[in-house]
């Protein structure tokens, strides 16, 4: 039986206290913002929608007649946030910050469902096939500041930073 939209968000208030989520990562509920926050939906034949929308425009809308795939998608993102907050917190400048932040949100998503563990690890080795991990690339970045405000060409700037720091 379909839940209803307080039901959903009363279900998304007792996961989200298992992970200390802010409620400011949580999306709303019937009512949107405007503001690209998630809004969650239950539509006239009983499907779960999860919306983005920002100042009238709707960006993308998701539905789903399953309750779990709608819970995944609010906290795929939700632990985005918090993953890339404590990835912020706990940089290592010689590390891709996707190392920490994808070991951070699968940890998260765990903690929820061991199933949403799994499915977001392959999602994050889907993305390694094509961009993999690239441990210099803070430290190239940062050189290519400090070579930029001396004036260099980016070509000149380009070639010295993956000369000191090479993509691996």
């Amino acid at each position: 039986m379909t839940k209803t939209v307080t039901e959903i968000q009363n279900l998304v208030n007792q996961l989200a206290e298992k992970i200390n989520a802010p409620t400011c990562l949580l999306p709303t509920f019937s009512t949107p913002i405007g503001d690209a926050t998630p809004t969650i939906e239950v539509d006239n034949l009983g499907l779960y929608n999860y919306v983005i929308s920002e100042r009238g425009y709707e960006y993308e809308r998701k539905k789903t007649s399953d309750l779990n795939d709608i819970l995944y998608w609010i906290f795929v993102s939700v632990t985005f946030s918090m993953a890339s907050d404590y990835e912020l917190k706990n940089r290592i400048e010689e590390k891709d910050c996707r190392r920490i932040m994808f070991s951070k949100q699968e940890e998260l998503l765990g903690f929820l469902n061991k199933n949403w563990e799994t499915k977001e690890r392959k999602e994050h080795q889907s993305i390694l096939v094509n961009n993999p991990f690239d441990d210099l690339s803070i430290l190239r970045a940062t050189y290519c500041g400090e070579l930029r405000a001396k004036g260099l060409s980016e070509s000149e700037i380009d070639k010295k930073a993956f000369e000191k720091y090479p993509e691996q």
